[in-house]
């Protein structure tokens, strides 16, 4: 599944909150969607990277442990995005994680994601995410792994 910007860019962004968005795409197509785990690390690895989901490791590494172990058990895993807001230095991607084919674009599976990235000087900086599990076993899964703290970085 292939993150396609024009489907989402509204004319009112600046030409920085474009860039802003262009860079979290390649960010999330690759690592999300593409499972491209080698080139996150090597194009975002050096960056400070801050992350409130307090169920990851802070840093690019953590999110990089979380999702490559996703992807091992859910090799179909994927992240279709629904809408991105742009608000300067804040984008939001509102998103269907989906971990089999078959359940894509069924919105009664899956995993329903609000993820918030900050951008500064051309590097992504900070994370934020709100995670729903929709269905059953989705819900069971997250029951299981959840409420491990790993980091001190708190939700907010």
């Amino acid at each position: 599944m292939k993150i396609e910007l024009e489907k989402f860019r509204k004319e009112h962004w600046t030409q920085e909150e474009v860039q802003n968005v262009e860079l979290v795409i390649d960010f999330v197509q690759n690592l999300m969607n593409d499972h491209n785990f080698d080139y996150i690390k090597e194009r975002f690895g050096q960056n400070p990277y801050k992350q409130h989901n307090q169920s990851m490791v802070d840093g690019i590494e953590g999110v990089l442990e979380v999702v490559s172990n996703f992807a091992k058990r859910y090799p179909d895993y994927m992240y279709d995005v629904k809408h991105i807001y742009v608000d300067g230095a804040y984008v939001t991607l509102h998103s269907h994680a989906t971990n089999d084919r078959k359940h894509r674009g069924n919105p009664q599976k899956g995993l329903n994601i609000m993820d918030i990235w900050k951008v500064e000087g051309g590097k992504i900086v900070e994370h934020w995410d709100s995670v729903q599990p929709i269905h059953g076993s989705m819900r069971f899964l997250f029951w299981m792994i959840g409420g491990k703290f790993k980091n001190q970085n708190t939700y907010f």
